[in-house]
């Protein structure tokens, strides 16, 4: 019988080093009571069973998890998610098949390590699809066969290609994305007033709200203004800058107006140029 019920929740205690300790100090089952603790659990629903397993196999998701610390996540988080994985084992567990927990365990666990480490190591996803994966979980390992060598060269990304079955390219793509890193998209307080956030460039103001409003106001403004400056001119003057500047199809040209009211084209340059100025003077802020 084991005596697990003896010992503290690790739940209940104050740190992760503390947590540690106490994990540690529940035992390992014997093959035999792991046995009798799975039916109890599948063919009665006892759920005190199913919680003893759990708790003599937390030494295992330590175990796992701290082989994922150079990932740069909380050691706690990454057992955290080891342990949903180990209930998920329990949850499974099949005695009759004849593999100990152990063994059928460590599957789930890293499972949901892997997924964790996946949508939180970078706030963009580096690992979408299965290679992808795979890469992102054992080219940190292969490339430090390669002692002292920050990028592979191409005979090393076309070895590593071949041990993990993948195309050479994706290896290179992979290890690239493990070389960036997130920038924040708002700078610190400290980095100064002169200073420029990816936000300072990266937002596009036209579409901002104020923006089109006031864009789309302005705009009003300049065609309700031309119109009273071109109704402000004589019938022939406002033939002539609609003919020039704002005509349905091609614009006229000087010979073109000049033909069409019996004058010079010189004529027609200078009543243009008269127009003109008369419009710019209705349409300046009074």
């Amino acid at each position: 019988m084991t005596h697990a019920l003896a010992l503290p929740i690790p739940s209940s205690v104050g740190n992760i080093e503390a947590y540690i300790q106490v994990a540690n100090r529940y035992p390992m089952l014997a093959e035999a009571e792991e046995i009798r603790l799975a039916e109890r659990f599948h063919n009665e629903g006892d759920v005190e069973a199913a919680r003893q397993l759990v708790l003599s196999h937390l030494r295992l998701v330590i175990s796992i998890a701290r082989g994922y610390l150079g990932y740069g996540l909380p050691h706690a988080d990454l057992i955290q998610e080891g342990n949903i994985g180990l209930m998920k084992a329990v949850k499974r567990f099949d005695p009759a098949r004849g593999v100990r927990l152990v063994s059928f365990a460590m599957h789930w666990i890293k499972a949901e390590i892997h997924e964790y480490i996946l949508k939180n190591w970078r706030q963009v996803k580096v690992a979408t699809t299965k290679a992808q994966r795979k890469l992102f979980f054992n080219l940190r390992s292969l490339k430090s066969g390669y002692e002292g060598v920050d990028t592979l060269s191409g005979t090393q990304t076309n070895e590593v290609a071949a041990r993990l079955g993948v195309k050479p390219e994706e290896v290179v793509e992979m290890e690239t994305r493990l070389s960036g890193r997130d920038v924040a998209l708002e700078g610190s307080p400290d980095d100064g007033e002169e200073a420029f956030a990816p936000i300072d460039y990266l937002a596009d103001s036209r579409y901002e709200p104020t923006r089109v409003l006031e864009d789309k106001a302005l705009a009003h403004l300049q065609d309700e203004g031309l119109h009273q400056a071109l109704a402000g001119l004589d019938p022939r003057s406002r033939r002539i800058i609609q003919a020039r500047w704002l005509p349905d199809g091609e614009a006229a040209t000087l010979h073109d107006l000049a033909a069409e009211f019996d004058v010079s084209a010189e004529r027609i340059r200078q009543i243009e140029v008269k127009a003109l100025q008369k419009m710019r003077g209705a349409l300046l802020p009074a």
